[in-house]
């Protein structure tokens, strides 16, 4: 299938690859062009000097970038994906968004005769290396059912969970589950050192017990050894959680936790640490005053 690419971020790269690996000509746009340049070169596909110009021969358009803002301006900007795409084609929206650029989009889509799915991922840079991400998707059967088993080049698990918006409500839940493990993981770890134990050990046991999680499975060694720079940036939480919150003043969700979490990684940034990974939690309770 003839797809495009907008965005080759830590995610997107990888994600665009598994496309091209799965046989796929794919397309690809970055504000960077070098970076897109050396992709190209590097997975045997092809590049464009405008989101429009990437969707023009597209039947999917996947589009992975930072913010709303971002997301307008690839898909509805001048030079945007919505300029040069074709009636009957699908627009794949993979970015951590607010339900209501989704439905925004949508509209604007729908009323070129392009389906229109939001579908964020989790799984991190190393999910979307492996090929391995789940996939939390809004829009229509037809649109969902046309996309899906492209989209199975870089994804353990696929779900269409309603209409559009609903995949940016689930990433939401994704990361408010993420906000509240990390939280109690780094109190764990503190504990541990604090209480004189083995934390490498204790952690290997109790990992495989109730207390597992992905956090702990994955982050609980490069927590004990002091290491952060790596993985899911601080600020890239904070962008999220500011859209978990005003979600939630919307819809009447109480978050207190996730309300507490946000302004401990508002810390961490007041520490510099805002490029650091979302696990640096812990720097927070290892810095004397």
């Amino acid at each position: 299938m003839n797809v495009a690419f907008i965005g080759l971020g830590v995610m997107g790269y990888p994600m665009a690859g598994h496309l091209a690996k799965a046989g796929h000509q794919v397309n690809v746009y970055n504000r960077t062009q070098s970076k897109a340049a050396r992709w190209a070169e590097e997975y045997k596909g092809t590049y464009a000097e405008t989101p429009a110009a990437a969707a023009a021969e597209a039947d999917i358009v996947f589009v992975c970038v930072g913010n709303d803002d971002d997301l307008r301006e690839v898909v509805c900007g001048e030079s945007g994906v919505l300029k040069g795409i074709a009636a009957g084609s699908v627009l794949v929206d993979h970015t951590t968004a607010s339900a209501d650029v989704a439905r925004e989009i949508n509209a604007i889509a729908s009323a070129q005769n392009v389906g229109f799915l939001d579908a964020p991922v989790s799984g991190g840079q190393a999910g979307a290396e492996n090929g391995v991400l789940s996939v939390m998707v809004g829009g229509d059967e037809a649109s969902f059912t046309h996309a899906a088993p492209v989209i199975e080049a870089y994804a353990k698990s696929i779900r269409l969970l309603g209409d559009v918006g609903a995949g940016q409500l689930a990433k939401m839940v994704n990361q408010i589950c993420i906000g509240g493990l990390v939280q109690a993981l780094s109190e764990a770890v503190h504990f541990a050192k604090c209480s004189g134990l083995d934390a490498e050990q204790v952690f290997d046991v109790i990992q495989h017990g109730a207390a597992g999680s992905w956090q702990m499975a994955n982050r609980h060694q490069t927590m004990i050894n002091n290491e952060f720079e790596f993985g899911f940036a601080v600020d890239w939480m904070r962008k999220d959680f500011k859209i978990v919150l005003d979600e939630a003043r919307k819809n009447g969700a109480r978050l207190p936790v996730t309300s507490l979490v946000d302004q401990f990684y508002a810390d961490v940034q007041a520490m510099g640490g805002g490029r650091l990974d979302t696990s640096s939690l812990l720097k927070r309770l290892e810095t004397k005053d």
